[in-house]
């Protein structure tokens, strides 16, 4: 009954949020799950995601349902296709990193096969290669070195191996730093998959939500938010 309410509520009713706010609150006290109910989350955040509303959708879609990933993917490709093409790797993280710092390898590997697959669809030109093995397949792209990062930073995770992730944060660093948002990220995904400790200041898990998608943090803009700002890549041998 609850959801049929909140469905009903018209576009860009300003009480929407607030009723949001107030149902996954009381779903939390009085339901199994800390940060309220999936089912909640998941279609809140579709509706704030049909409203352009993108960081409001961002945050609910990271904590909803087994069918988020799709919904959230979908959302950051709308958004990186209004963007330059080099962008690609920071609209795709802001889909697989909220799963990854949740616990949720499965769904981060949903929103990476959903994103890089519309990608792949809608980008004709662009150089892709298929990687396969016994165990994975993967797609390589030659000018979007972030991306190739990401798929294999899901890759080690699944593997569980400690030294690829080290490998891969060395040989990608100078991109990732480029991107200059992503490193409280990568420690914390480091620390929870790798046991590769980070100094505890506050809590860090609540700390990196909140500057990635506005959990708690300043207020976001109602308006569609505007392009991530990233360098270009070079155009040189990029892997």
């Amino acid at each position: 009954r609850l959801l049929t309410i909140l469905r009903a509520f018209p576009k860009g009713e300003p009480t929407k949020k607030k009723f949001v706010d107030e149902i996954i609150a009381w779903s939390s006290r009085v339901g199994e799950y800390l940060q309220g109910d999936p089912e909640f989350h998941h279609v809140a955040g579709s509706l704030f995601a049909e409203e352009c509303e993108t960081y409001e959708a961002e945050r609910h879609l990271a904590l909803g349902t087994k069918d988020s990933p799709e919904q959230l993917a979908g959302m950051e490709y709308e958004w990186y296709s209004q963007d330059e093409s080099h962008t690609a790797p920071l609209y795709a993280a802001r889909a697989i990193f909220p799963y990854l710092l949740l616990g949720s390898l499965r769904s981060a590997n949903k929103a990476h096969l959903i994103f890089t697959s519309r990608l792949a669809t809608s980008n004709k030109s662009l150089s892709v290669q298929e990687v396969s093995s016994k165990s994975s397949d993967m797609r390589v792209y030659s000018v979007l070195p972030l991306l190739n990062f990401l798929g294999l930073l899901l890759l080690a995770i699944q593997r569980g191996s400690s030294d690829l992730y080290k490998q891969l944060a060395k040989h990608y660093a100078p991109h990732i730093k480029e991107v200059g948002v992503w490193d409280d990220a990568l420690a914390q995904i480091g620390e929870t998959y790798f046991g590769i400790r980070i100094p505890r200041q506050g809590n860090p898990l609540f700390d990196m939500m909140g500057s990635m998608m506005g959990f708690g943090g300043s207020s976001k803009p109602k308006e569609k938010p505007k392009k991530v700002d990233v360098p270009a890549p070079p155009a040189a041998d990029l892997d």
